[in-house]
């Protein structure tokens, strides 16, 4: 076997590893708060190890794990061979030995991953994904832009971020109005989280300003072309009147794509990138 085949070995179980905290962290972190055993989603009871690990149903219920949990196995083994072949070629390509860059790059990527994850099933960015995000972030910024860059990133992105909160809360008191005069039951849906807050800030000191603005402009316009997506969806099906003023989508992963487009896509493809 070539040096260069048996080296393959790192990234594909660097891949599967990635995968398996991905999925665990976003099997319980949402449900207990805390690190735990994961257990089944149908019948409460605790996995064990080696059903939890090698993805059989569960041993009590022969409940099947989600599709979600194969899906992140693949992704995170595909991206984990990607950035080891494009490690000396990306933005996140900090110094030789481009080696160390990949392996910054994975527990970025792994932080990416279990914030969309989380996010988009149960709309919640937690504290725990946040203050590492923050520690981690700034680390990273501090690396990449410097201090002044990094920090004027991060503000930026909180401060952009709350002002889009607060026409948010505007907005939910109009959207509670409208479903009351509708007939329907006013609920405390949010137009953005306080969690996207935090987020952006947490992005902003990765990306450092002005790359944080773009960022979030990104963000948004993949959030509204997802959200045309769903009205589209909505009408077609005919559940438009009945489920339109219901729909709520989560921000988070919309911003952690922009993110990764951003830091990740080679620069002959992402002119505006960070410096």
């Amino acid at each position: 076997m070539k040096a260069m085949d048996f080296l393959l070995i790192v990234p594909i179980l660097a891949g599967w590893i990635s995968g398996w905290l991905v999925n665990y962290l976003a099997d319980v972190l949402p449900v207990r708060r805390r690190f735990a055993r994961p257990a089944c989603a149908q019948c409460g009871k605790d996995y064990p190890a080696a059903a939890y690990l090698t993805f059989r149903p569960c041993p009590h219920c022969n409940h099947r794990r989600p599709a979600r949990a194969w899906f992140v196995q693949a992704f995170m083994l595909v991206i984990s061979l990607y950035i080891w072949f494009r490690a000396p070629f990306l933005i996140l390509a900090f110094q030789p030995p481009y080696r160390l860059a990949y392996a910054l790059g994975m527990i970025l990527l792994t932080y990416f991953a279990t914030v969309f994850v989380i996010d988009l099933e149960h709309r919640l960015i937690l504290h725990p994904t946040s203050i590492f995000g923050a520690l981690f972030g700034l680390g990273l910024g501090l690396w990449i832009n410097g201090p002044v860059t990094t920090l004027k990133g991060g503000l930026a992105g909180l401060l952009i971020m709350l002002a889009l909160y607060v026409l948010g809360v505007l907005f939910s008191r109009y959207r509670a109005k409208r479903m009351q005069a509708a007939g329907q039951e006013a609920d405390n849906e949010e137009a953005l989280g306080f969690g996207d807050v935090i987020l952006a800030g947490v992005l902003g000191l990765m990306l450092g300003w002005p790359f944080i603005g773009f960022g979030l402009l990104l963000g948004i316009v993949l959030g509204g072309i997802a959200g045309i997506l769903t009205l589209l969806y909505l009408v077609i099906a005919k559940r438009y009147k009945t489920e339109a003023l219901t729909v709520f989508m989560p921000y988070g992963p919309f911003f952690i794509t922009s993110t990764f487009l951003i830091l990740y896509l080679p620069s002959w493809i992402a002119p505006i990138t960070p410096r």
